[in-house]
């Protein structure tokens, strides 16, 4: 164990998943804690979702987004992604002495905006003011209800999941995390990147509502898609494997990860879904996906398979193979 909190342990990877089961596992893990995007919650006549989440991105203004959009789109993913109808979000600020007003009104318009792109209502919240120097001017806290048929209670666990499965990924990764940097003026020169920050609902349910099999979905966030992908594989004792040339990324992103020393396959996205389907269902999946706005650049980017357990494999574009490993460290503290 750690004596300090550090940086690695808020970067979903590695540290992120050594605090959640050293400290938090241990102390709740008799409340049936969900170690998914929502807990699964049964009530006497249907199921719902439910999740919690905070943002602490910096800068809180980033190119296609900001951090109110974020807070929404994210707590609607966290449900989506689960198989749930999103219905309801709580909203709780903490927002620092000396904030300006029309920052505040300009976070809170881009809420009520993806919230009614999204068919959600923002229904609760709380607001408290620190002194100057308290808070870096504004967190949010979010909580989310969604509805879920209980034919797709099983999405969230991956305890369907078997070995032949296809992988899918809706569209370029990496782009939440290169705006998002560019915005902080690090990169020594503009990057014409925007976020992928979107929600992903009515892209999930255009899958869902025709009978796609899908087995498993996951919101590719912090920790980028290599860790989702190794804790899915160490979940379900599964190999994947990984075919490196099919996973959508820009050109610009991929340029710009060289030169900063990034893998792509760790940066944060705030727009992509993970989904694994039975092969028979992999191609009318991407047919859907690909008439939808929100995935436009849907691609099968690898499988489950019976060898190497719990390890993920990547192909790579020259034909040989690595091991990725879920994140060790921090590439970018405060994404999202």
């Amino acid at each position: 164990m750690h004596e300090l909190i550090t940086l690695n342990h808020g970067s979903g990877g590695k540290a992120s998943q050594d605090l959640i089961q050293d400290v938090f596992i241990k102390s709740f893990g008799g409340m049936n804690v969900a170690l998914s995007d929502s807990a699964i919650l049964q009530l006497p006549n249907n199921q719902i979702a439910f999740t919690t989440d905070s943002f602490v991105v910096d800068p809180i203004f980033f190119p296609g987004g900001d951090i109110g959009k974020l807070s929404v789109c994210g707590t609607v993913n966290d449900l989506a992604v689960s198989g749930a109808m999103p219905k309801y979000i709580t909203a709780s600020f903490i927002i620092e002495e000396g904030f300006s007003f029309q920052n505040l009104t300009q976070i809170v318009s881009s809420m009520q905006e993806q919230a009614e792109i999204a068919n959600v209502k923002i229904v609760a919240g709380d607001t408290k003011v620190v002194q100057k120097g308290k808070c870096d001017k504004i967190f949010i806290n979010t909580t989310g209800i969604g509805i879920l048929d209980k034919d797709y209670s099983f999405i969230s666990t991956g305890e369907k999941i078997e070995s032949g499965h296809k992988i899918i990924i809706n569209g370029f990764i990496g782009d939440h995390s290169i705006a998002v940097l560019g915005a902080r003026n690090e990169l020594g020169f503009k990057a014409d990147v925007e976020t992928d920050c979107a929600c992903l609902n009515d892209l999930i349910q255009s899958v869902l509502k025709v009978g796609i099999n899908v087995k498993f979905m996951r919101d590719v966030t912090r920790g980028g898609l290599a860790t989702v992908l190794n804790e899915l594989a160490e979940t379900v004792n599964f190999g994947v494997e990984l075919n490196e040339k099919n996973i959508p990324i820009r050109e610009l992103v991929s340029g710009l990860c060289e030169v900063l020393g990034f893998d792509p396959l760790y940066l944060a996205n705030e727009g992509k879904v993970l989904m694994v389907v039975h092969p028979d269902d992999a191609d009318k999946a991407i047919e859907i996906m690909r008439n939808h706005t929100l995935g436009a650049e849907s691609k099968i980017i690898g499988e489950i398979t019976k060898e190497h357990p719990k390890i993920v494999v990547g192909k790579t574009e020259i034909g040989g193979s690595r091991i990725i490993n879920m994140l060790q460290g921090e590439q970018l503290p405060r994404i999202c």
